[in-house]
């Protein structure tokens, strides 16, 4: 079965039916209810000690910690939706100094989608992207991670786009995966997610229009990405961006605003990834697959009904359990994740263009030692 390329967006992905995703069979979700699976979240939910072990001291995991801290105590995305910065409404006790009776009559929602654009970059996105709201991508089901409270998720209608973010994470940082450093920046990302997209949220509010801000909670962020045209979809499972790979976390505003969707971006990723393979070779726990793509789920944590590299999220989670802490080798080993530069923008430009050469540029990207594990220094910088 083969996915349609003339297509844009995640439609070149699709080849059957797309069924509303369960949120409680993410594997986050699952690891808290999933008797198969509570040995390893015994161990990756409980306590951290330091060690003495570059990477893994007292100060990294200090930062890793901090890092998560807006998330973990204001937000709570990653656990369940409609929550604290990322709840569906401004509350009543949160009064500001627009009133509330006020409407902006938008004549061009071309201009207002560049507005929108630069209010989100000013508030700390990286880059964004609109798209028509595909609610085959909104999770079906929420699953609270603390209350294990289970019920059916419905966004009201008039919701018709998502303005999406991208949030870059430091180049040298994930260049120390799978330390505890690497995760710091991870953290400081799903920290400033919340952030940037409540404030968004709260702009368009104030604006007179409806918005639900959303971490991982309430869609699932790559398909929406993709249709916004930030970039595709990669061996990793993640998104491949054009500006920093993979190196990326995503968050969306759910919004009535009248926009003007982006086009879908094509600058050859999935055919770069069929022959480029470093993230399966690098992958600690091999989770992610060799070969060609599959309609063929691993588990219920993958959603089906599309053509893609499904990913062992079992033995992801695993390796992240004996980590006691979170992976990105597979962002790190990734030739799309480099920094700026105008030899990266060539071989960005010649991936899109001669994928006749995708094989020699992933053995240049070897020969000067691209993706290798730095030593975790970043105290001693």
């Amino acid at each position: 079965m083969k996915a349609n390329h003339s297509h844009k967006g995640t439609a070149k992905y699709i080849v059957g039916e797309v069924k509303r995703f369960d949120q409680k069979n993410e594997m986050f979700k699952r690891a808290r209810w999933d008797p198969r699976l509570q040995a390893d979240a015994k161990r990756f939910y409980t306590t951290v000690y330091p060690k003495n072990k570059k990477g893994y001291m007292l100060k990294d995991l200090a930062l890793r910690d901090a890092a998560w801290y807006i998330e973990d105590v204001f937000a709570r995305g990653c656990r369940i939706h409609n929550s604290g910065l990322l709840s569906w409404e401004r509350k009543a006790q949160d009064a500001g100094c627009v009133p509330t009776d006020l409407k902006l009559e938008i004549h061009d929602p071309r201009e207002m989608s560049q507005d929108i654009k630069k209010v989100a970059k000013l508030f700390g996105a990286s880059l964004v992207g609109i798209t028509e709201l595909d609610r085959r991508w909104i999770y079906s089901h929420t699953f609270d991670s603390v209350t294990h409270e289970y019920k059916e998720l419905e966004v009201p209608e008039g919701y018709q786009y998502a303005v999406v973010m991208a949030f870059e994470m430091e180049y040298n940082l994930v260049k120390a995966s799978p330390t505890w450093l690497a995760a710091g920046t991870e953290g400081v990302e799903y920290s400033r997610m919340p952030f940037t997209a409540s404030m968004l949220a709260q702009f368009i509010r104030d604006l007179g229009y409806k918005a639900i801000p959303c971490g991982n909670d309430t869609a699932i962020s790559i398909p929406l990405a993709i249709d916004a045209g930030l970039g595709e979809l990669g061996r990793n499972g993640l998104l491949i961006t054009k500006e920093f790979g993979p190196r990326v976390r995503i968050a969306k505003v759910l919004t009535d605003l009248p926009l003007v969707p982006d086009e879908p971006a094509d600058f050859g990723v999935t055919r770069f990834c069929e022959v480029c393979m470093r993230c399966a070779t690098n992958c600690p726990s091999q989770a992610i697959m060799r070969g060609d793509r599959t309609t063929k789920p691993h588990d219920i944590s993958n959603a089906t009904g599309e053509l893609k590299w499904p990913i062992n999220a079992e033995r992801c989670f695993a390796f992240w359990a004996r980590n006691e802490g979170s992976c990105m080798n597979c962002i790190r080993v990734c030739p799309f994740n480099k920094s700026a530069g105008w030899l990266h923008d060539i071989a960005r430009w010649l991936v899109k263009h001669t994928p006749w050469l995708d094989l020699f540029l992933v053995k240049v990207d070897d020969l000067f030692g691209y993706g290798k594990q730095t030593k975790p220094n970043f105290w001693s910088e």
